[in-house]
């Protein structure tokens, strides 16, 4: 993705190209390389998308939410997930009001701005499925009673990737609503020599609290969101998006295909990486960027390609090769 705005779509992407800029520059400050699996996560909130970020421990994966969360002057909650979590400890529970006979609701963590679900994969089925009502529908059903949740409301999850023990495989109703899967790469031998440089210079505080993140503007989110959304998508940039998906569904090393809420998640996305790059419009490139983080947690190889050493990755590469690219 490109650094600078095209200067004719500057005007039309004003409030886009500040957030990105003042994001990049505070977050920056904090994290060490990591710019790819940044813009991801900036993506996924242009987006009011949910995303799920994969990746062994140790590489700020964690640091990165908190960080986005001072940047964005919101709440933030992190919950660790375990074998024995129960879908109360995430949601709330209702407890007797004391000096009285009445019940009132105890909000849980999941009434927040940004919710950090560490370790995803070790919460039982029960718990997970708690949280399908919170990321699809932005509330909390709690003996009859909706509680809607904050209108910023989006759960960040991570995963580690190698530890599968004593782990529980999200299904792919909960896999579904997550936005994106961003795959969180090892820093460069140069980015983790700058991380020993900062925690040796550190004075222990904590590098977040010693860096002193400016929030941005109030409003700077919301306007952002708005200039994404007005991005133009032509009709033959439609027919691609609808093509790439519907090819997934009969591509002979997957066994199922991207749904049609993954195709507008491709469409969604591919509106935020055009303005990430300056531009009023998209083209086949930004949705072709958009196919793997996309679409990769939601197809299903069969087993005999996996015994053959397929991956969704490379499953969805090859797709992308074979479907026409209409011209520009």
């Amino acid at each position: 993705m490109s650094e600078e705005t095209t200067p004719q779509n500057t005007e039309s992407l004003r409030a886009t190209a500040q957030l990105i800029a003042q994001a990049r520059a505070e977050l920056g400050r904090v994290i060490a390389g990591q710019s790819e699996t940044i813009e991801q996560v900036l993506i996924a909130l242009l987006c009011q998308g949910h995303a799920l970020l994969e990746g062994v421990p140790g590489i700020a994966k964690t640091l990165i939410v908190k960080a986005l969360g001072r940047l964005l002057g919101l709440g933030f909650q992190r919950v660790q997930a375990t074998p024995d979590l129960m879908p109360a400890d995430i949601l709330g529970t209702t407890i007797l009001k004391p000096g009285s006979d009445a019940f009132v609701f105890h909000q849980g963590p999941v009434f927040t701005d940004l919710l950090l679900v560490d370790e995803i994969n070790r919460m039982p089925p029960r718990t997970q499925a708690a949280l399908l009502e919170c990321m699809e529908e932005r509330q909390v059903t709690a003996d009859g009673t909706r509680h809607p949740l904050p209108g910023w409301f989006t759960v960040f999850a991570t995963q580690n990737p190698v530890d599968f023990e004593g782990t529980y495989p999200l299904p792919e109703a909960q896999l579904d609503r997550f936005l994106l899967k961003i795959r969180v790469a090892y820093p460069t031998e140069a980015e983790e020599l700058q991380i020993l440089a900062r925690h040796h210079a550190s004075t222990g505080a904590g590098l977040l609290e010693e860096a002193a993140i400016t929030p941005i503007a109030a409003d700077l989110l919301a306007a952002a969101r708005a200039e994404v959304r007005a991005i133009r998508v032509e009709p033959e940039l439609a027919s691609y998006i609808v093509a790439i998906a519907r090819r997934t569904r009969e591509w002979p090393t997957l066994l199922l295909g991207a749904s049609p809420r993954a195709a507008l998640s491709l469409m969604l996305v591919a509106q935020a990486i055009a303005a990430f790059d300056g531009r009023d419009y998209i083209v086949p490139d930004d949705v072709k960027r958009a196919a793997l983080p996309v679409l990769r947690h939601r197809v299903m190889l069969k087993p005999e390609a996996e015994l053959e050493g397929f991956d969704a990755d490379r499953a969805l590469t090859d797709v992308l090769a074979v479907v026409p690219v209409p011209r520009q």
